[in-house]
């Protein structure tokens, strides 16, 4: 009974990890059709720090030059104010 219990135990565990792969690779292949956009994020709605905030989420105006929101190739161009380079330091 004991061998059976832990069997099927590791054979759940096997398919959650294995799933849990093929979503990270998923993600992965997702990335390369990523761009970032720079001048278009809401106050408080950046995805990465910038030159005047520590972390992803503190930027303080909406449309801050230096804060960039990461979205799918093509898209920034299409965005009035969007910038696919950061402002100068």
């Amino acid at each position: 009974m004991k061998n059976t219990n832990t069997i099927v135990s590791t054979a759940l565990a096997s398919l959650i990890a294995l799933g849990g792969m093929g979503m990270q690779l998923a993600a992965a292949e997702e990335k390369k059709d990523i761009e970032k956009c720079y001048g278009v994020a809401k106050a408080g709605k950046n995805d990465c720090k910038t030159l005047s905030n520590a972390c992803a989420g503190h930027s303080a105006t909406d449309a801050q030059p230096d804060a960039f929101i990461a979205l799918p190739k093509g898209t920034c161009e299409r965005i009035a104010g969007g910038s696919l380079e950061a402002p100068a330091k």
